[in-house]
Order: C-alpha cells, then sequence, then structure tokens
C-alpha cells in the first residue's frame, strides 16, 4: 500500500468516524448500540466485566442486538471476574467468547522476565500486557468493522476527551465508547434499577478492575483509575489496549490492516 493510498483509507476512517460520532450523540444507550448492530459489518463488544460493560452487556442481551461479545481470559484474572462470566452468560442468554494467550508467549516472556517481571519496569510490564491483552484482542477484533468498549470520560484525565465514535486505522476499524458521556452515578443508578449482576470487588474499594496482581483498591479521593498499575508513576498508564502505538507494535502490518 502506498503512502497516498493508506492516507486516503485514513481520511475515510475519520470521515466515517466523525459522522457516526454525531449521529450516536443524540441517542440514548440503546439507540447507540442498535445503530451500530444495524450497521454493515461485524460488531464486536470487548468487556472486561467492569460496570461499564456490565451495562452494555445487559443492554445488548436484552435487546438481542446481533453484537458478538469477546473476553480477554488472561490468566490473571481475580476469581470473582471469572465467575462472574458465567453468570453474566446465564443472566443474559448469551455466549461470551473467551480469548486467551498463547502457551509459546507467555512462556516466552516468564523466561525473559519471571512471572511477576511487570513490577521491575514499564517496559516488562507493557511486554505482558502484550501477550496476555493485546495479542488476543487482535484475534478477537479480526475482521471487525466496528469494536464497542466501555471507555468513559470519567474514567482518567486520559479518557477525558473520548468521543462515541473515533477512527481506529491501525486495527482497520471504527471504535465506537456508547458511555463515552455517562459517569459513575450515572453507572451505579442504571444499574441498581436493572438489577445487573456486577463485580463484588467494586464494592470492595476497585472501580476499575483489570488482572489480580496488577490492581489495588484505591484510596479516598483517588481517581478511579488509580488502582492500577499503581506501582508506575505515569498518570496516565495504560496497558495498551486503546493506545494505537501499542496497537502498530502488536499487530503484524498494523498500518496496512485496513
Amino acid at each position: 500500500m502506498t503512502t497516498q493510498s493508506l492516507k486516503a483509507e485514513v481520511a475515510a476512517f475519520e470521515a466515517e468516524a466523525k459522522v457516526l460520532n454525531d449521529r450516536l450523540a443524540d441517542l440514548d444507550l440503546a439507540g447507540r448500540l442498535a445503530l451500530v448492530a444495524g450497521l454493515a459489518g461485524r460488531a464486536v463488544f470487548t468487556t472486561s466485566l467492569g460496570i461499564e460493560d456490565q451495562v452494555i452487556t445487559a443492554a445488548i442481551g436484552g435487546d438481542h442486538l446481533d453484537i458478538e461479545v469477546a473476553t480477554l481470559k488472561t490468566g490473571r484474572l481475580f476469581n470473582e471476574t471469572v465467575a462472574l462470566i458465567d453468570k453474566t452468560e446465564e443472566t443474559y442468554g448469551i455466549l461470551i467468547k473467551r480469548y486467551y494467550p498463547e502457551k509459546a508467549d507467555i512462556d516466552a516472556y516468564v523466561a525473559q522476565h519471571g512471572m511477576n517481571g511487570f513490577y521491575e519496569s514499564v517496559e516488562a510490564r507493557h511486554a505482558c500486557c502484550g501477550v496476555r491483552k493485546l495479542k488476543p484482542l487482535a484475534r478477537a477484533l479480526d475482521g471487525a468493522s466496528y469494536w464497542i468498549t466501555g471507555l468513559r470520560r470519567g474514567q482518567s484525565g486520559n479518557r477525558a476527551t473520548t468521543p462515541f465514535a473515533e477512527a481506529d486505522a491501525e486495527r482497520g476499524l471504527i471504535k465506537i465508547n456508547p458511555l463515552a458521556d455517562w459517569d459513575i452515578e450515572t453507572i451505579q443508578a442504571h444499574v441498581a434499577a436493572g438489577g445487573i449482576p456486577v463485580n463484588p470487588l467494586h464494592s470492595r474499594g476497585y472501580p476499575s478492575i483489570g488482572c489480580e496482581p496488577c490492581t489495588r483498591a484505591i484510596k479516598p479521593g483517588e481517581p478511579e483509575r488509580a488502582g492500577r498499575w499503581w506501582w508506575e508513576n505515569d498518570e496516565k498508564r495504560e496497558c495498551g489496549l486503546h493506545v494505537p502505538e501499542a496497537a502498530s507494535s502488536i499487530i503484524p502490518n498494523a498500518s496496512n490492516a485496513a
């Protein structure tokens, strides 16, 4: 693919995302998801079983939308998170497809860094997230046109400008964030009103839940995501799932993925 044609494809993605973003802004959650489900192309929702994701899963299952639901079984999740996968499937009569890291990748990581080497450096932590999360995510999104997430503007300063739809040219799709404008109080009220099952860790001080060794409860006054990779100093720390540069480093020929 030439540089000129690549730029043209990126521009097309960005234009489509802008139009879709404007359409989604005027709809409620049910309308946003229904709109995406009705678009041509495969839509995939990836859930970490957090409270935001449970709201989206409930809407998908309740309205029987044609949206695939997937989760990343990293091998280091809390037992509470793993148990919630089965409970959610039973509650909404849906299938949550599990994506696992490759054993060879885990073995190679452990050989180089040790099982918990992610505590030693940011580079080692990114490498762990790469094999346990980014590579399985690439398989989950292979062939998808739309990727639905639970990102919210109130989760962290790094996510404060999250749009409803954005171009993800590295993965060759459009990312949809249907809860971008919901605050945590609205989320909690919606969960309570709908009897939506949530991770019991939320009531124990874990507003954001990832892998067990990389997540702690937050302290009073801390941002929602302060408990993720708490030993690092970068306030904008992410695992890479929502960082385009990280995707480019994991997906072969990511710039040509469109």
